[in-house]
């Protein structure tokens, strides 16, 4: 890292949502361009700059600038351009210069110490001194929040956000209790906390860091593992771990917790005590009783001449259900809440579609999924519009907020809801929330797939309960008996090996010893072999590859691993070119042209799209969103992006710590997507990842071609490891606990 001292002479750009800016300096007899995310800066003020040197395609030499230090401007003329910039409300660069004039070198003290002297200036009377002097308090005071955050290495993105929450009293609040953090914003981790914690001098032993690092753990669980609560022993033992220090004194400190009602405790006879955070344990408790009111609210035999309905179907479509179908279809249509689960080919898209034809008329029927993918699959199998979970509920702007709930439920006779794995607790309570009692809810899903990203397991608790009227559905029925795909999944999910290598089939397998000759294999399959045996024009050859061939990977390091494959398969299939735009963020390189995924919620990031009424607006981008960057503003420094083929998105700076490259992902970040063609990497890895349900998923993504690269003895591996990692959920036991009530 460089330094640079210089002289501000003016602001060309600033983005006053994440601080990036572009200034122009003085140093020595030079002006330099400085970018980066900084507090705000005044022309004649004076900073030292760290950062380096970079070369910018269109601007040239520039200085990419990390953190920054202010100095009080010290020359007259300085004092007398930073007070004349506009910055501080009531003074413009007249009333500058007669301030100067007055006072002189000590202009700065009498406005930090004595800013009643201002009135000594003729044209300033109280009024005008009172609000300079509340202007220039404003301003010194952000600037000092930013300096104050930056100096315990706290990023400038994240830095703006905590100052503008925290307004002038930053450094005062975090230094009384830099573990708010946590509590009051999110994106502030344990760790950045604790770093300004221990900075500060906090004991290590101090019931606030102990108390925050329990709540801390209890959350990453969630957002990382899925648990909905932890054993309380093993809580304990992961604070201790974190903290060093003794386990007896996380003890102490979940205690007094619990009994402030800031966590909740439940009594266990196997696993002493379960600690949940409060928004998890009420989910749980309220999806239950839903989902029991739902069934309780559609009385049986509704829906009269089931039977022969079904059996025109038949006819009609040139089929013929089986005894088990032919119930799941009869059951969903006489049951309040209903369940059907099953793998690919058992024929859950074919029983959908027959739902959907005997329900036509006067219900009302509406379809959703919870990503845009599997809204827009759905669409493709039905005929009817599906929309995602989340545009469904008109989602609102804020976490959690929709505008369909209790109060303005969805108007709806049946819902039918695929991909269920991949309904999380959270989205699943507020689904429930807009269904009324009377509607009916159909959930479609394979309950051998992974579960949600987000925390729950909710499928399968529903199915683990017994409590809820479900069909499994385990014969192959799909036509196009010589498609292997399908065959193999249901070998793997049974523990057995699939078939490899089968002539004129759509399953391949490559084998390769090392993680490195899997790897260029990989590559080399994107960028060449798989363009030509599929038949793309050789000029659109990248572009159709990153399109319709997804390469999916267990693990997100190593050779084969994610972050790996990633960046190998950008640099063939989009690499940099004259003319070709691109930004940067950490170590990753957005390009024109890549293929991109959001991995995290963002509530608040906007996004546009034209349909046939004109252009519509809404907000919200979800994690699991993949899409394209269609545009990059290398002067602005945003970019946008086309999600689903539909939505624009433009991303400014601090927006793209949630965007990841997407030529490779993890099996987990696929779900709820089906591609044309997979490519998946096993090469070994940790026990935890090469398991049977992650290999079932993954070639359940593929829709015309698997090829797999590596070792079969992996293969093996996976199919014989049936672990499934248990999520700590209660929701079956609440469904049961509701159950009996309802009997009692």
């Amino acid at each position: 890292m460089e330094q640079l001292e210089a002289g501000i002479l003016g602001t060309v750009f600033r983005n006053e949502e994440n601080g990036w800016s572009v200034l122009t300096v003085r140093s020595g007899r030079s002006e330099v361009t400085v970018v980066g995310t900084l507090p705000e800066l005044s022309p004649g003020e004076q900073a030292v700059f760290t950062g380096e040197w970079i070369e910018h395609k269109t601007y040239g030499r520039q200085f990419r600038c990390v953190s920054c230090e202010i100095r009080v401007p010290t020359t007259l003329l300085g004092i007398e351009r930073f007070l004349g910039s506009g910055l501080v409300r009531g003074v413009g660069p007249s009333t500058a210069v007669l301030i100067v004039r007055h006072f002189g070198a000590d202009t700065m003290t009498v406005l930090s110490e004595h800013p009643e002297r201002l009135t000594e200036v003729p044209g300033i009377g109280k009024k005008r001194c009172a609000m300079i002097t509340e202007s220039f308090r404003e301003h010194q005071n952000a600037r000092r929040a930013m300096v104050f955050l930056q100096s315990y290495g706290i990023p400038a993105p994240l830095a703006v956000k905590i100052s503008k929450y925290y307004g002038d009293q930053t450094p005062e609040i975090i230094r009384e209790d830099p573990y708010r953090l946590c509590d009051d914003l999110e994106g502030v981790g344990f760790r950045t906390a604790d770093r300004i914690g221990i900075a500060l001098g906090v004991a290590p032993d101090s019931a606030s860091r102990v108390s925050c690092a329990l709540k801390y753990i209890l959350r990453e669980a969630a957002a990382s593992s899925g648990h909905i609560y932890l054993p309380e022993e093993e809580l304990c033992g992961a604070a201790a771990s974190l903290l060093q220090v003794p386990r007896d004194l996380c003890r102490k400190a979940l205690t007094s917790l619990l009994l402030s009602r800031s966590l909740v405790g439940e009594a266990d006879a196997e696993e002493g005590r379960r600690v949940y955070l409060h928004p998890y344990w009420h989910a749980e408790q309220e999806v239950a009783l839903r989902i029991r009111e739902l069934m309780k609210s559609v009385p049986a035999g509704r829906f009269a001449g089931a039977s022969r309905a079904i059996s025109t179907f038949e006819r009609n479509h040139g089929i013929s259900f089986s005894p088990n179908q032919r119930r799941a279809i009869r059951d969903a249509l006489d049951t309040g809440f209903f369940v059907i689960t099953g793998g690919p080919g058992t024929g859950k898209t074919t029983i959908i579609n027959c739902i959907l034809e005997l329900l036509s008329g006067d219900n009302r029927v509406v379809l959703c999924a919870p990503t845009g993918r599997a809204a827009k699959r759905m669409s493709e199998a039905t005929g009817a519009e599906a929309k995602t979970i989340h545009r469904l509920l008109e989602y609102g702007g804020e976490e959690g907020s929709f505008s369909r709930n209790q109060d303005n439920p969805l108007e709806a006779d049946i819902v039918i809801a695929d991909e269920a794995s991949m309904i999380d607790l959270m989205l699943m309570r507020s689904l429930l929330r807009a269904i009324e009692p009377g509607c009916r809810l159909i959930l479609v899903g394979d309950a051998d797939q992974l579960p949600s990203v987000g925390a729950g397991n909710v499928l399968g608790d529903i199915l683990e309960s017994r409590m809820v009227p479900c069909v499994r559905l385990t014969d192959i029925y799909r036509q196009n008996e010589t498609s292997r795909i399908v065959v193999n999944a249901h070998l793997i999910n049974q523990g057995k090996m699939p078939l490899l290598n089968e002539k004129g089939t759509d399953f391949f397998f490559e084998r390769k010893d090392t993680a490195a000759q899997a790897s260029s294999t990989v590559v080399s399959l994107l960028s060449r072999r798989l363009p030509a045996y599929l038949g793309y024009p050789e000029e659109d050859a990248a572009a159709l590859a990153v399109r319709n061939i997804q390469v999916l990977a267990p693990a997100r390091k190593g050779e084969c691993g994610v972050n790996s494959l990633n960046a190998l398969l950008q640099e063939t299939l989009n690499p940099p070119a004259a003319g070709k735009p691109q930004l940067s963020w950490g170590e990753t390189i957005f390009r024109l042209g890549d293929k991109v995924i959001q991995t995290k919620n963002d509530y608040q990031l906007e996004w546009t799209r034209q349909t046939a009424a004109g252009w519509e607006d809404g907000t919200g981008v979800f994690n699991g969103d993949v899409g394209f960057i269609t545009a990059v503003d290398a002067e602005n420094n945003t970019l946008t992006v086309l999600f689903d083929e539909e939505r624009e998105v433009v991303y400014e700076t601090g927006d793209l710590e949630s965007l990841d490259p997407a030529y490779c992902l993890s099996v987990h970040k696929s779900q709820g997507s089906e591609f044309p063609v997979i490519v998946m990497p096993v090469t070994g890895g940790p026990p935890m990842l090469l398991t049977r349900n992650l290999l079932y998923t993954a070639l359940t993504r593929a829709r015309s071609m698997v090829v797999l690269v590596g070792r079969e003895e992996i293969i093996r591996q996976m199919v014989e490891n049936d672990h499934v990692t248990r999520r700590y959920t209660t929701l079956a036991l609440r469904l049961s606990e509701a159950g009996n009530a309802d009997e009692d």
